[in-house]
């Protein structure tokens, strides 16, 4: 998989400290905006967004391709409904060899799983170009094709919506693939605008709690956890 900051809202701190600011000065946010430092920004962010008042970072938007993930991730992805998506199409694009679709680790680092895996893609893949030739149009052929095929889409989301998603997609419990997705458009992002992701990821990380309850697994630590987010 590919995952890849394409285009960020620029001076995205200066924007939603000035976003933070409008509320409560007399000013206008072009004259706040104007005047507004990156240690202020950073500083108002901090506090506003402590208090729970996270609207204001929805002025920032970010970007992202994500490439070579199954349609079993991006599935789980639209449904993050507070985003844009543009997804590529299987009505144009043809699936033929075994480098179209995503092996999971569990089914790759077992010899008999992936020996049975591999020969269902294989007879999949030839009874889809079997179709094709007979005339039969790539949107009716598709129908064949499993959740391992591979897709590409770009992702636009707000900061606010972005940390939601983090909470629910960084955390452990989450699909194996669509956490990778998540911890890595976590790790850019936090590059570029660190303030507006200070203390973001998993649910547990902003909590210092896992909310997940009996569902939790095992293996979680906590405060491991926590330090492993907050040094990316």
């Amino acid at each position: 998989m590919k995952v890849k900051l394409l285009r960020y809202t620029a001076d995205a701190e200066l924007l939603c400290g000035t976003a933070a600011s409008t509320s409560i000065k007399r000013e206008g946010p072009s004259e706040i905006f104007e005047k507004m430092d990156s240690e202020t920004a950073k500083r108002i962010i901090k506090r506003v967004t402590g208090y729970g008042h996270v609207s204001v970072i929805e002025h920032a938007g970010f970007t992202f391709s994500i490439e070579d993930v199954s349609r079993a991730m991006t599935h789980e992805l639209v449904r993050h409904r507070i985003a844009s998506y543009t997804q590529q199409s299987q009505r144009y694009v043809t699936y033929d060899t075994l480098e179209k679709y995503v092996t999971p680790p569990s089914i790759a680092d077992t010899i008999e799983a992936k020996k049975m895996f591999d020969g269902t893609l294989e007879k999949i893949s030839e009874t889809y170009q079997k179709l094709l030739k007979l005339g039969i149009p790539k949107e009716d052929a598709r129908f064949i094709l499993p959740n391992a095929a591979k897709t590409n889409i770009i992702v636009t989301m707000n900061a606010r919506e972005l940390r939601h998603f983090f909470n629910l997609r960084c955390c452990a419990r989450s699909q194996w693939e669509i956490r990778e997705v998540a911890t890595e458009m976590f790790r850019q992002v936090k590059k570029v605008a660190p303030a507006l992701f200070e203390n973001a990821g998993p649910s547990c990380v902003e909590l210092g709690y896992c909310p997940e309850g009996k569902m939790k697994p095992s293996e979680c630590n906590v405060e491991e956890i926590k330090k492993r987010f907050r040094s990316l």
